[in-house]
């Protein structure tokens, strides 16, 4: 058994989100008190200034904070940032880029791991080639713990254990509806949201598997429930509002999918599941239905074409490090609605709400407890832990212990409406 000197090691701590993460694990947890832990990247002095912005919240025991180097490509430096510790959180993305060498190493030396990917077509390239080895290991990766997919994953979890406890049985069909949001996107969502585009344009299979819902699913899942997909406006009844596809129903639909498989099939073998985002009533709903649409649509033609995409990334888009102000995460919020359907006609309606910008304030929080799960509770030997190594989701690995945290600690809401 190798010994290990934190329980958390912050990769990535100088990106955009890895600051943010820090301040909040330095509010959270001070230092070397319930968490030890610590940051690590490839520039000392990035990780130095990171360290001094946590005076506030460390104050005299701030310089005490460890320092780790490792550059993303180091394979022997990250197996032996892997060894020290019983948990890497991981913010260096894209994913699909920078990514793999780190699970890797986790996987290899039996370290738990947890990241904010959305990257779907990544993380079917880390399930086929790191499961089994993380069953053989013991290594927890547990991927998409920020707002890609946390409230969407465990919103239909959560909606579950009311309709099961209920009804005792679940719910075989489940809508999710962004009733409002505020938040902005970084530089690192862009630059994920294009390495993905070039991808699928160099690789006619990947086009393919990006638009197969079960695509991260086990391979004998058995699923062949037709899913829906919403392309364009239309008015949704079951919420007296117009609606619009959301942007990150492509990564949510598929962790939920994927949640379902690794549960054995808890939600059922004809689970139907899908998401948009509500644009409200009337005309007004209507155009803004539509205007979505129209913006969707003409991002994805100019981050299709090599010219036009050029000129986006040089001129237009945040680049990668730069993101929302503090004064705007705190004022970002979201609030999230679930339909949920049973066989039987009856019906069961969720809300779910962050307090922060979704993309960033409070997908660093969401991170930040997943990490503190899986190097708390699942370590504890007072603590009951079932789930062994392998590739996880949030819904599949966490319980009520996680739903606990993220409403006493990280603002979110978990509410089952009459």
């Amino acid at each position: 058994m190798k010994t290990t000197h934190y329980d958390l090691i912050v990769y990535g701590a100088s990106s955009f989100v890895g600051q943010i993460l820090c301040q909040y694990l330095a509010k959270q947890f001070g230092l070397n008190q319930e968490l030890r832990w610590a940051i690590a990247g490839r520039s000392l002095s990035k990780l130095e200034a990171v360290r001094d912005e946590l005076q506030p919240h460390l104050g005299e025991q701030t310089q005490q904070l460890p320092i780790l180097l490792a550059d993303a490509g180091d394979q022997t430096a990250l197996t032996e940032l892997c060894q020290q510790t019983r948990v890497v959180v991981s913010t260096v993305g894209p994913y699909a880029l920078y990514g793999e060498p780190l699970v890797k190493a986790c996987v290899e030396q039996g370290t738990d791991y947890c990241d904010l990917t959305g990257e779907a077509q990544w993380i079917k390239r880390m399930v086929d080639r790191y499961q089994a080895q993380a069953e053989q290991s013991g290594a927890r990766i547990v991927h998409c713990c920020g707002f890609d997919s946390v409230p969407s994953d465990m919103g239909v979890w959560f909606l579950q254990q009311h309709a099961i406890e209920q009804y005792q049985k679940p719910a075989n069909d489940i809508k999710m509806r962004v009733k409002a949001a505020k938040g902005t996107f970084s530089g690192g969502t862009v630059a994920s949201i294009i390495n993905v585009m070039k991808e699928a344009l160099q690789n006619p299979a990947l086009r393919k598997e990006l638009a197969n819902p079960y695509s991260i699913c086990p391979a004998n899942h058995g699923f062949t429930q037709r899913q829906r997909n919403q392309k364009g406006a239309a008015y949704d009844s079951d919420f007296s509002s117009w609606s619009a596809p959301f942007v990150m129903a492509a990564i949510n639909t598929r962790v939920v999918h994927r949640s379902n498989a690794l549960q054995q099939n808890r939600y059922g073998s004809d689970f139907q599941y899908d998401e948009a985002m509500l644009t409200g009533k009337g005309m007004l709903g209507r155009l803004a239905a539509y205007g979505v649409v129209s913006a969707l649509g003409g991002f994805l033609l100019t981050t299709a074409l090599k010219p036009t995409r050029w000129l986006l990334e040089k001129y237009v888009l945040p680049k990668p490090g730069e993101g929302p102000s503090k004064e705007a995460q705190l004022n970002g919020y979201y609030d999230i609605r679930f339909l949920g359907r049973l066989d039987n006609g009856k019906e069961i309606r969720v809300k779910v709400t962050g307090d922060q910008d979704p993309g960033y304030g409070s997908t660093a929080k969401m991170l930040g407890q997943a990490a503190a799960s899986l190097a708390l509770d699942f370590h504890n030997k007072d603590e009951k832990c079932d789930k062994s190594g392998g590739i996880w989701t949030p819904a599949s690995i966490f319980d009520q212990r996680y739903i606990n945290r993220l409403t006493e600690y990280a603002g979110l809401t978990f509410q089952k409406l009459d």
